[in-house]
C-alpha cells in the first residue's frame, strides 16, 4: 500500500472533498471548511528518574465556527502533526451531525504511557496542562480536552486540578476538560458513552428496513455474528452491550497478541478478565485462539466492528472482508481506498463521525453539567416519583371502588416509580442524539441518488450545518 493510502488525514480529506463536490459550496467557503485553523506544537522538559525527559505534544484547532472547540487528546508514540490535524478536522464534523455546539479540537503527547509510573505521568501530564494553558489550549469557554487513547479518567482529573491551580479565580474550571471521574465533576455514563453510542447506532439502523436491505440484513440485533477488533474502552462496552441487551453473538475478538473464536458466542466480560490478569487474549479458555488476529478481519460475520486504530482496514483486505455492516467504532478503520472496494462489494458501512459520536455527546452533557454546578435529574427525581405514585395509587384504589382486582405486573410499580437519575438522563440523551443524527443521514442517502453510502450522507449533513453558521456570520 501506498503511503498516501495509509494516511488516515489523506483519507478524511478525500471523503471531505467528495462530499463537498456534491454541494454547492463556493471554492473559498468550502476551502473554510476544510484547512486546519491552527496547530501549536509544545517541547517541554520534566526531571524523572535523575534527568530531564523532553516530550513533543500537539493541540490542533481545526474549526471555530462555534466556541469552545471540543476534541480528546490521545498519549502514544504515534502521535504526529497529521494525525492531530485530521482528528481534529473529524471531530468538527462530528459535532456538526450530532449537533453538539462545539468546535473541532484534537491533542496529543508523543509518549508511550505504559513506559511511565503513575507519579511520573502525572508530574508529564501537569506540566502538559500549563503548556496548554499558556496558550489557551485549555479552557472552559475555548478548548475543552477529553480523554482519548492511552488518557481516562485519571489523566483528566489531574488537567483539571493543574488548570484550577492556574485559574483559581475560574468558577467554571471544573469544565475545562470532560470525562473526568464522578468525584472530580465528572458525569454519569461518560466511560461507556462511546460504546453505548454503538449499540444505539447499530439498534438505530435496525429500525430501518430500507437501509437494512442494502446491507442484506434483516430481522433485529438478536443472534446477528459480530466479530469485534479491540477489546478497549470502546470495544469492551459495545460488545458487553450487544451481547447481554441485544442478544447479538460476539463470535470473534481480535486483540494485539491474537483473535479468539467462538461460533456460539464468547463471554465478554470473562475475556476482559482474562486480558487484565495476562495482558492479552492467548489461555482464554471460552473459544479457540488464533495467533493471526487481524486476519480474523475476513472471517466469516454479519457485523465488524473495528474499535481500536486506524486504517486497519485497507486496499490489501478489502475485497476479502465479508461482513455485510461495518460499524466504525475506532476513528478512520477504513482507509479511502477500501471505502470504494467495500461499497462496490455492497458492505454498508456506519461511519465514524457518527458511529463513535456518544463519546462527545456525553461529554457535551458533562460540560453542561460543570457550568451549571447541578447534577443531572437533581430537581425533578423526586417530583417524577411522586405523579407516578399518584397515578399508581389512583389506580389501586379505583380496582378497590369498582372490584376490578387491578393488579400490576411483578416488579413494573418499582420500575414505573423509579424517577429519572443522572444515568437514565445520559442514556436518554445519547440515545435521541443517535436518532435524530441517523434520520438526517438516511433522509440525505435516499433522498439524493449522487449519495451513494452513509459517510458521504453524514459529511453532507455536517458540511451543510458548518457553512450555515459560517453563513449566519456573514462569511
Amino acid at each position: 500500500m501506498a503511503n498516501m493510502e495509509n494516511s488516515f488525514r489523506g483519507s478524511v480529506e478525500r471523503m471531505f472533498t467528495h462530499a463537498a463536490g456534491l454541494m454547492d459550496l463556493s471554492p473559498g467557503l468550502e476551502e473554510k471548511i476544510r484547512v486546519c485553523n491552527s496547530t501549536y506544537t509544545v517541547r517541554f522538559g520534566v526531571r524523572l528518574r535523575g534527568e530531564i525527559h523532553t516530550f513533543t505534544g500537539y493541540r490542533s484547532v481545526h474549526s471555530e465556527h462555534m466556541e469552545p472547540v471540543k476534541g480528546g487528546i490521545r498519549y502514544s508514540l504515534d502521535v504526529s502533526q497529521d494525525e492531530v490535524e485530521a482528528l481534529a478536522a473529524l471531530m468538527t464534523y462530528k459535532c456538526a451531525l450530532v449537533e453538539v455546539p462545539f468546535g473541532g479540537s484534537k491533542g496529543g503527547l508523543c509518549i508511550d504511557p505504559r513506559a511511565w509510573n503513575a507519579e511520573e505521568l502525572e508530574k508529564i501530564t501537569r506540566r502538559f496542562t500549563y503548556e496548554l494553558s499558556r496558550r489557551n489550549l485549555i479552557s472552559p469557554s475555548q478548548n475543552v480536552p477529553a480523554p482519548d487513547m492511552g488518557t481516562g479518567e485519571r489523566e483528566m482529573a489531574w488537567m483539571a486540578d493543574a488548570y484550577k491551580r492556574l485559574h483559581p479565580d475560574d468558577i467554571n474550571a471544573k469544565a475545562c476538560v470532560t470525562g473526568k471521574p464522578r468525584t472530580a465533576g465528572g458525569i454519569e455514563g461518560r466511560v461507556e458513552a462511546t460504546g453505548r453510542g454503538v449499540q444505539y447506532a447499530l439498534r438505530e439502523f435496525f429500525r430501518h428496513v430500507d437501509v437494512m436491505k442494502k446491507a442484506g440484513l434483516e430481522g433485529t440485533l438478536a443472534g446477528k455474528r459480530v466479530i469485534v477488533q479491540g477489546l478497549g474502552n470502546v470495544g469492551y462496552h459495545a460488545a458487553e452491550f450487544l451481547s447481554v441487551e441485544d442478544k447479538a453473538l460476539i463470535t470473534c475478538v481480535i486483540e494485539r497478541d491474537g483473535a479468539i473464536v467462538n461460533p456460539q458466542g464468547i463471554n465478554i466480560d470473562a475475556l476482559r478478565g482474562h486480558i487484565v490478569a495476562t495482558g492479552g487474549v492467548r489461555g482464554f479458555a471460552g473459544g479457540q485462539y488464533h495467533e493471526e488476529g487481524l486476519a480474523m478481519l475476513e472471517h466469516e460475520c454479519d457485523i465488524l466492528v473495528p474499535a481500536a486504530v486506524e486504517s486497519v482496514i485497507h486496499s490489501g483486505n478489502a475485497e476479502r472482508i465479508k461482513a455485510k455492516l461495518i460499524i466504525e467504532a475506532a476513528n478512520g478503520p477504513v482507509t479511502a481506498d477500501a471505502d470504494e472496494i467495500l461499497k462496490r462489494k455492497g458492505v454498508v458501512i456506519i461511519p465514524d463521525m457518527y458511529a463513535n459520536a456518544g463519546g462527545v455527546t456525553v461529554s457535551y452533557f458533562e460540560w453542561v453539567k460543570n457550568l451549571s454546578q447541578i447534577s443531572l435529574g437533581r430537581m425533578e427525581r423526586r417530583y417524577e416519583e411522586a405523579r407516578a405514585r399518584m397515578l399508581i395509587e389512583e389506580l389501586e384504589r379505583i380496582s378497590a371502588d369498582t372490584g376490578t382486582n387491578f393488579k400490576l405486573a411483578a416488579g413494573f410499580r418499582e420500575q414505573f416509580l423509579h424517577g429519572a437519575d443522572e444515568l437514565d438522563l445520559v442514556r436518554s440523551g445519547l440515545d435521541d442524539t443517535m436518532r435524530e443524527a441517523f434520520g438526517k443521514m438516511r433522509d440525505v442517502w435516499m433522498a439524493n441518488r449522487r449519495v451513494d453510502d452513509l459517510r458521504t450522507a453524514a459529511y453532507v449533513v455536517a458540511i451543510r450545518r458548518i457553512s450555515n453558521v459560517y453563513g449566519s456570520l456573514g462569511l
